[in-house]
């Protein structure tokens, strides 16, 4: 029998690279997407080498409009069928709203919101031809809550659990599962890349490392579990947003994020 093939976003660092590192340990054959392309070639060929695999690397920029049926086009054209889609890739920006980048901004919701759901949809209609397929969506901790000073960020996250708890529910007895990962703090490269030197976030509260945090959602996701939030802490600031007023949630979460 074929290997079975995983298809990673934002697999050149971070909790992408755990995912990769995870799947070709089991024997799959890890689909590698991301900007990077030197860092994406050499893990392949790394994976490859450590594990027997065929890894594949597609150097592409998720952020821009149409990326997400570029990358399923191009995966068709290879004649790769997708067993498990891991829509990982994702970006925050940080700082009061009226003073940060439009552009970011426009790329944030692009790839935290639009190649998302646009990359599930294409993938997910194959999967439910044969009947089977796994779909990890990486949402966060700061879906629970708004997030002043990363305001757009909080919002995009937000828009994936409902998103992916929706899906996994009306696919229940398909044999194809959509799983929420909610992550807090992780240590990778996100809290460089959105600036955010000068935030309490990842001073305050309690930072995983990110092949724990790719474990927990490689199980779920193995499992069809809805839902999983790693750590104890993590699933109490979670929680704690549905008992509390809205304002006391609002002044938590600035004195959280706020700059230091």
């Amino acid at each position: 029998m074929a290997a079975q093939t995983a298809l990673i976003t934002g697999a050149s660092g971070g909790l992408g690279l755990e995912f990769a590192e995870l799947f070709a340990r089991d024997g799959w054959r890890p689909v590698l997407v991301a900007r990077s392309g030197d860092k994406l070639h050499a893990l392949a060929a790394d994976l490859t080498a450590r594990y027997g695999v065929e890894a594949v690397a597609i150097p592409l920029d998720l952020a821009q409009a149409g990326s997400a049926e570029r990358l399923f086009d191009e995966v068709e054209r290879r004649q790769i069928a997708v067993d498990a889609l891991v829509n990982n890739a994702g970006f925050a920006t940080f700082g009061p709203f009226a003073e940060t980048s439009l552009g970011d901004e426009r790329e944030e919701l692009q790839l935290n919101v639009v190649t998302l759901t646009e990359l599930t949809k294409l993938f997910l209609k194959p999967m439910l031809a044969r009947n089977r397929g796994r779909i990890m969506n990486v949402s966060s901790s700061a879906a629970f809550q708004p997030g002043p000073f990363m305001a757009v960020y909080y919002a995009t996250k937000a828009y994936v659990l409902p998103f992916s708890e929706a899906l996994w529910a009306e696919l229940e007895g398909t044999g194809v599962s959509v799983t929420c990962l909610c992550p807090g703090a992780t240590e990778s490269g996100f809290q460089d890349r959105a600036k955010m030197g000068a935030s309490g976030l990842f001073k305050t509260l309690p930072v995983s490392k990110a092949a724990s945090v790719a474990r927990a959602g490689y199980r779920a996701m193995m499992r069809g579990k809805r839902l999983v939030i790693p750590g104890t802490m993590n699933q109490i600031v979670a929680f704690l947003p549905r008992l509390s007023p809205r304002g006391m949630v609002l002044r938590i979460s600035r004195g959280v994020t706020a700059p230091r």
